[in-house]
């Protein structure tokens, strides 16, 4: 959806409940429905609270597989760093600005509850004050007593649609307009944004591991990394940092490895993916992936990836 769009005033918003566009799921903003697998200690049970918030699927299957408090502490500290957008300064910017609103939202989207876990204190979490607010006390449906709020997010291109059905202060998330789900993904994988032009994207890389060569294999879209010039030759600079965990959360392993990717330019202009390999041998049996690479000198924004992995 073009941003010219999301600036429109919709002149009716029954029109725009009628409208062809997906409704988000009853359940989408409930807390998790499946609680932690063991008991956690308190300091476990009060980082999980809400930190479970902009956990993926996956860490959550890891964190709540941990047997002990010892091995939850090092998950915290990797859960938090694997965020930080920028690892040369003493402050975790991404922990910063959660914490921020996550207090902002207990204290504004109170509705009986904690605000953090109200439909617009969770989507303020996710993605901070919108950018343009417009709220309808008269409309034309009929099942909504209340108000209907309308939240639009530019760099997001999405807009969001909150209704207080009955009334009474109670505001439910029924409605939105763009890929809502990909931009959750990639808030909660902590995803640093490049810039093409004016628009802001994500890098959304793809991870296989070759039994064969003994490799993990990552594809970039082209037109996602930047290139130094080298004559003829065109280079980029990449830091690959790769969490390797079992199925039972713990951690088999973690490394880092610098890699250098260079290409004429020639043959750099055809191309519509960038592969690049590290040498690593992973055992037979089924793992979580998770992989962080950054590039240097601008070459790429920090980015992130978990995938399932299955060797036989």
């Amino acid at each position: 959806m073009a941003r010219h769009q999301l600036r429109t005033v919709v002149t009716s918003v029954h029109e725009r409940i009628l409208s062809t566009l997906a409704i988000v799921p009853v359940l989408l903003l409930a807390s998790c429905s499946g609680g932690p697998k063991i008991a956690l200690d308190p300091e476990s049970a009060s980082f999980y609270e809400t930190a479970q918030l902009i956990m993926t699927g996956e860490e959550k299957d890891i964190f709540t597989h941990l047997p002990d408090l010892k091995s939850r502490r090092e998950f915290s500290g990797d859960f938090w760093h694997k965020r930080d957008p920028d690892n040369y300064t003493e402050e975790n910017e991404f922990k910063t600005e959660f914490l921020t609103r996550l207090e902002y939202a207990d204290k504004h989207f109170k509705e009986g509850m904690p605000g953090w876990k109200t439909d617009r204190g969770r989507i303020y979490i996710f993605m901070g004050p919108p950018d343009k607010r417009e709220e309808y006390f008269t409309h034309d449906n009929r099942d909504v007593r209340g108000p209907i709020l309308w939240w639009v997010y530019y760099n997001y291109e999405l807009g969001i649609e909150f209704a207080d059905e009955k009334n009474n202060g109670t505001y439910r998330m029924v409605r939105y307009e763009g890929n809502f789900f990909e931009a959750l993904d990639s808030l909660k994988l902590g995803r640093v944004p490049y810039r093409v032009g004016a628009a802001r994207k994500f890098v959304n890389f793809k991870v296989n591991y070759n039994v064969l060569k003994r490799e993990i294999e990552f594809r970039f879209p082209a037109e996602a990394l930047s290139f130094k010039d080298e004559g003829e030759m065109q280079r980029a600079d990449l830091e690959f940092q790769v969490f390797v965990y079992s199925k039972n959360g713990a951690k088999v392993e973690e490394f880092k490895e610098e890699k250098t990717f260079r290409q004429p330019l020639t043959d750099l202009l055809e191309m519509k993916e960038i592969m690049v390999s590290l040498s690593h041998e992973i055992r037979p049996g089924q793992y979580y992936l998770d992989v962080i690479v950054t590039g240097k000198d601008g070459a790429l924004g920090k980015t992130r990836k978990i995938v399932d992995l299955k060797i036989k």
